[in-house]
């Protein structure tokens, strides 16, 4: 590793932690020549994951949706920002797991509900209400009714 601030490459590892809950190693690492301290971080390299939408376009995955959406979903509800973050990283998992390297829209969405579901019904209620883009009253219904048959 090269030093940012001298450019020399005699660097050593002081202090190793987790970082993003196991996912990545935050370094904290020392210039042996100018003694100067800079910090690193290694993570997996994941393969780029595409999205097949609805249209049949392709886009790169994006996370950032994901938490937007379920950022939503979660308002006023006692569901921290650490625990959506965890969140997507399962189901960021999943998809990585699944092998794919293009997957739908569809799949994605499926995920994040069925998880969603465990984490908080109210939540569920509002995400699945865009999502399947409800028209009337009777979609909630139907879908209150679903969570309230499974318990």
């Amino acid at each position: 590793m090269k030093c940012p601030f001298c450019n020399s490459g005699d660097t050593k590892v002081v202090d190793s932690r987790e970082f993003i809950n196991g996912n990545s190693i935050k370094r904290r690492r020392e210039c042996l020549v100018c003694k100067k301290r800079f910090t690193t971080y290694e993570k997996i390299e994941e393969r780029a994951l595409y999205v097949i939408k609805k249209d049949n376009s392709r886009e790169k995955f994006d996370r950032n949706k994901i938490i937007r959406g379920l950022t939503i979903a979660t308002s006023k509800r006692n569901i921290s920002r650490d625990e959506i973050e965890e969140f997507v990283l399962k189901i960021e998992r999943k998809l990585q797991n699944s092998l794919e390297s293009e997957i739908s829209t569809k799949y994605v969405g499926e995920l994040v509900m069925e998880e969603l579901k465990k984490l908080d019904e109210v939540a569920y209620v509002r995400f699945v209400s865009v999502y399947k883009e409800f028209k009337n009253i009777k979609d909630f219904i139907e879908i209150i009714e679903d969570i309230k048959g499974n318990k």
